[in-house]
């Protein structure tokens, strides 16, 4: 049951921690303009699912968001097109914001797992010793 207990919260921690990276990279270009004839950045997103049999989860996907963005009337930027304009990704920094608090809580909640289930086990060898 302990081993189950730490490979299931792995899986769990992997999980956790590719949802972190795809917010952050959501975060770090938020604000990258582009060309209105070209793609905003599109923003990445996690899917999970359920392992086999309740052995933890995996990733199931990384789809990507619309490339659509926004258009901002910027006529001094490098990148504005004949009318001034430069495309901005959609992403919403406070969903963002919300959304790495929930996958850091996860991670950390994850951690714990394995911390003490390790324990457990290491607990269990010492009285084995006895």
């Amino acid at each position: 049951m302990t081993f189950d207990a730490i490979g299931i919260a792995g899986s769990a921690l992997t999980v956790h921690r590719k949802w972190l990276d795809a917010v952050s990279d959501n975060l770090a270009n938020m604000n990258n303009a582009s060309r209105t004839d070209g793609a905003a950045f599109r923003a990445r997103y996690v899917e999970a699912a359920e392992g086999n049999n309740g052995d933890g989860v995996y990733v199931k996907s990384t789809p990507l968001g619309d490339g659509e963005g926004r258009i901002v009337h910027q006529p001094d930027h490098p990148l504005a097109d004949a009318d001034g304009n430069v495309r901005y990704p959609d992403i919403d920094m406070a969903e963002q914001m919300g959304t790495l608090i929930i996958a850091q809580r996860g991670y950390q909640a994850n951690a714990q797992v394995v911390d003490r289930a390790r324990e457990t086990y290491l607990a269990a060898l010492e009285i084995g010793k006895s």
